[in-house]
């Protein structure tokens, strides 16, 4: 399947290495991704800014390596107004265009929010639009978000950051696709009319998946447990089963509309790389040519 790239957004997520074995293995899946050429790439943030300075490194690292644009990640859990002022603004002198908006997780062993900060993050939205000069990315939830008391409250937590400012949104990684079908529809009909870009998740590892889906709320459908589980330890089977349920998904969601895909890269290439190739959509050359 050759998709069109003209209008649609792709994009990759990176997470801050922790050592110099992972930075090792975070530089090889740049050079392995950066000449699919990606419209950018995601670096994660930690929750009361626990990775701040890594993720300041990733970025510079990632744009001094390749020529990609790098977009941060910046959660307001645990951060001071003065906090997410100096960040923005030492993200601007970078020359930072775009930021990708979050509440962040709660830290269970420290005070959440701090005198003077953010308790939700259509307030960081909010702030970020009226500090200006960034284009401004937000998450949205198509299973809803594991702490929602309840669908309604969730959307409408929603539509509140895109009212803020938000220019775009990333779901959480889903294997459902009517899941984001139906929430697509009803926030739509809540006055939301910014692009809502699907995140996926090409499955490598089940058993680092099921933790995960359980920790973010995402639902893995019995066929895909029971398919993976059968192969046990051999994550190799899991991999190309993985990819092949996402080069599907993707395919479907592209064919019914959906704006983009951001691939979850967990910082390695393969699965990504294969499922961006399955579905023909070239490389940075070729989309150049064709913008031309």
């Amino acid at each position: 399947m050759a998709i069109d790239r003209k209008q649609r957004h792709f994009s990759f997520e990176f997470f801050p290495p922790k050592n110099e074995k992972g930075e090792e293995r975070l530089s090889k899946t740049v050079d392995k991704l950066a000449p699919l050429g990606p419209d950018f790439v995601s670096v994660t943030f930690g929750a009361g800014g626990s990775t701040r300075e890594r993720t300041f490194a990733t970025v510079d690292r990632i744009q001094s390596r390749a020529s990609l644009e790098a977009v941060p990640h910046l959660s307001c859990i645990g951060s001071r107004k003065e906090d997410i002022h100096e960040i923005l603004q030492r993200y601007r002198d970078a020359g930072i265009r775009r930021i990708v908006a979050l509440r962040g997780d709660v830290p269970e062993d420290e005070e959440a929010f701090k005198e003077g900060g953010f308790r939700y993050a259509n307030e960081l939205v909010g702030y970020i639009k009226e500090f200006g000069g960034f284009q401004i990315n937000v998450a949205c939830y198509p299973e809803f978000h594991p702490e929602t008391p309840d669908p309604q409250t969730d959307m409408e937590n929603f539509v509140r950051k895109v009212k803020a400012g938000a220019d775009n949104a990333i779901t959480q990684y889903f294997f459902n696709n009517a899941a984001y079908y139906r929430f697509v529809e009803d926030v739509q009909r809540m006055g939301v009319d910014v692009p809502i870009i699907v995140g996926l998740m090409p499955i490598s590892n089940f058993a680092q998946i099921d933790r995960f889906s359980q920790m973010c709320g995402a639902d893995i459908p019995r066929w895909i447990r029971l398919r993976m589980e059968a192969y046990g330890d051999d994550t190799k089977s899991q991999q190309e089963l993985g990819i092949e349920i996402a080069t599907r998904q993707a395919e479907e969601l592209l064919a019914n509309g959906a704006p983009g895909i951001h691939f979850y890269t967990l910082n390695r290439a393969e699965a990504t790389r294969r499922v961006w190739q399955n579905l023909g959509l070239g490389e940075r050359a070729e989309a150049s040519a064709g913008a031309a």
